[in-house]
């Protein structure tokens, strides 16, 4: 049997939502769609009635912006991730399971920005729920090189100035969705808003008591213009956009001249793609490998970057700590 290329199969559950729920099922037991992600996890039970206890349930296209909506919904709403944590956003392909909740969900939120390539067609098989972006109002950063020139680079909930544009939009539209808990948005929101303001408070004055030609993240993917832009930092990358192959020769010889000719003491990956390269990177010119940075996924909740404010916290201790050769 021939196999199927991932754009066949994104089709295939795309048809799937379009028969109703019973004809989903049936056709995932005949045809052999599973209920298992590309990921390799078991995605997460549909809420039933019961569950819900008259709530209103928000979807989440990454753990990022779960757990963003959940200190702004606080126990007035039930917020879930489409994507689990660990996995790669860029080119995830919704399963099943995924497509059943969201047509069952009463908001959905994304981040935009070209971050999401599969939304779209998420977003045709059930039209009547509505889907918010988070990241309008933000300033976008264009990316200047690769197949992605002129794009605009998607990771704005990296710097914590924007992050506070993402709080307030989850907030606008909870009240707008559930008018009778409104107050309490408002309240979760400014709380949350001034924990973010503390990070971005520490992530200047730490960034400060750097000498200025040591200002450099070096990392795998290009993941930090935003915080490149809002504090004062140089971004150097392996590749503009995470995607599925390697780094090039040339793309590693870019990231070693620079490494080398500035003497940046130490050079970063994230944590949900392979950081051979940069350990190439760091073996060449001297510097040392920092460690990982946390993205596009959250860790697991045992681990550093659990939460929103433990990934911005962890990064920053990450980064400073690479920079002063700790």
């Amino acid at each position: 049997m021939n196999a199927i290329s991932a754009r066949d199969k994104t089709t295939i559950l795309l048809k799937c939502s379009q028969i109703g729920l019973l004809g989903l099922l049936l056709f995932v037991g005949i045809s052999g769609c599973t209920q298992t992600s590309q990921n390799g996890d078991s995605p997460n039970p549909t809420i039933t009635d019961s569950d819900r206890k008259g709530k209103k349930v928000i979807l989440t296209t990454f753990t990022v912006l779960a757990d963003m909506a959940q200190n702004v919904a606080g126990d007035k709403a039930i917020v879930e991730s489409i994507t689990k944590t660990g996995a790669e956003i860029h080119g995830y392909e919704p399963t099943p399971s995924d497509l059943v909740r969201g047509k069952d969900a009463d908001l959905i939120l994304d981040n935009g920005l070209n971050l999401e390539r599969w939304a779209e067609r998420f977003y045709n098989s059930f039209s009547q729920v509505p889907h918010v972006t988070l990241t309008e109002g933000i300033q976008p950063v264009n990316i200047a090189e690769d197949a992605y020139r002129g794009k605009p680079n998607p990771h704005a909930w990296m710097s914590p100035q924007n992050a506070l544009v993402y709080v307030d939009n989850i907030r606008k539209h909870l009240r707008q969705l559930d008018p009778d808990n409104a107050a309490t948005y408002d309240a979760n929101a400014e709380k949350y808003s001034e924990q973010i303001r503390a990070i971005d408070t520490k992530l200047k004055k730490a960034i400060s008591a750097i000498p200025l030609d040591k200002r450099y993240m070096v990392s795998c993917e290009g993941a930090f213009s935003y915080i490149a832009r809002d504090y004062g930092l140089k971004e150097v990358y392996l590749w503009p956009v995470n995607a599925e192959r390697q780094s090039t020769p040339k793309q590693i010889e870019k990231v070693i001249n620079v490494v080398k000719k500035n003497q940046i003491p130490a050079v970063f990956c994230e944590s949900t793609v392979s950081n051979e390269s940069q350990l190439q990177v760091a073996k060449e010119t001297g510097a040392t490998f920092g460690g990982v940075f946390y993205v596009d996924s959250l860790s697991s909740a045992d681990g550093p970057a659990s939460t929103y404010l433990k990934l911005l916290e962890y990064n920053v201790n990450t980064l400073i700590k690479g920079l002063q050769g700790n």
